[in-house]
């Protein structure tokens, strides 16, 4: 996620996690998750098999093949260039998967060139991106859906975590700049595992600060825990129908 933390100097928000340790956002990326129910919902309201595919803030590339499995292209697109560089040694042997360097405000891309927009626990965070989904309003095809992934901060113990590093944080208010926006929303409730306790410390440790990290892992006494999503879709335009008389 990058709640935290200002804009860079080429106008994105640095991750607070991801950019800094990505290799332990690869240890949380294989513990997320681990039923698949996000991918599960995704797959009834962004249908991506066989269609052509945007990955925005696709980070080191690690739902790409996920993608690449059964869309007819994918592309990633990453703000952070180490990121892109990860992303497309992963996906090197994947001829249907391309990695661009970009933004949400600036995707690089013609107009009108994908059917789904994935977004996940990226840019998409409520209030101030209006103007990502006015630019992935630009890259869908008419009738293309944006599906905005994002962490729901209303669902414990996780949630409560957040909030309690984020006191300015409203989710109401989130979801309800969502729905103002034209979204419809689902939520999803998930099961992360890790293979040890170091694992499940290291990624809390990433993820909140050091005194919360330390009450997350005080209170999960295994090595698993349940985590809450919401999905925001919104469908492109189909454009004007004019009426034969």
């Amino acid at each position: 996620m990058s709640r935290r933390g200002g804009r860079g100097a080429r106008g994105t928000i640095p991750s607070p996690n991801i950019w800094h340790w990505p290799d332990v956002y690869e240890i949380e990326n294989h513990a997320q998750d681990v039923g698949g129910a996000v991918f599960d919902v995704l797959t009834e309201l962004a249908d991506w098999r066989g269609r052509d595919v945007l990955d925005l803030g696709c980070g080191a590339g690690f739902h790409l093949p996920v993608f690449g499995s059964t869309a007819r292209s994918v592309i990633g697109v990453e703000p952070h260039p180490p990121l892109v560089v990860a992303a497309r040694a992963r996906v090197a042997d994947w001829p249907s998967i391309t990695v661009l360097e970009g933004s949400a405000e600036a995707i690089p891309i013609p107009d009108g060139s994908v059917d789904v927009v994935h977004a996940r626990t990226a840019y998409f965070f409520g209030p101030g991106c209006g103007p990502g989904i006015l630019e992935t309003m630009r890259v869908l095809r008419p009738g293309g859906v944006l599906a905005v992934v994002d962490l729901d901060a209303t669902v414990g113990p996780y949630g409560r975590w957040m909030r309690a590093d984020l006191p300015q944080y409203d989710p109401a208010a989130v979801e309800a700049f969502f729905e103002a926006q034209g979204f419809a929303m689902q939520r999803v409730l998930t099961r992360w595992e890790f293979a040890d306790r170091d694992a499940l410390r290291s990624v809390l440790g990433i993820e909140f600060t050091a005194r919360t990290a330390a009450r997350a892992f005080a209170e999960t006494p295994g090595l698993g825990l349940e985590v809450g999503y919401r999905i925001h879709t919104r469908s492109a335009p189909n454009g004007l129908v004019l009426g034969s008389g």
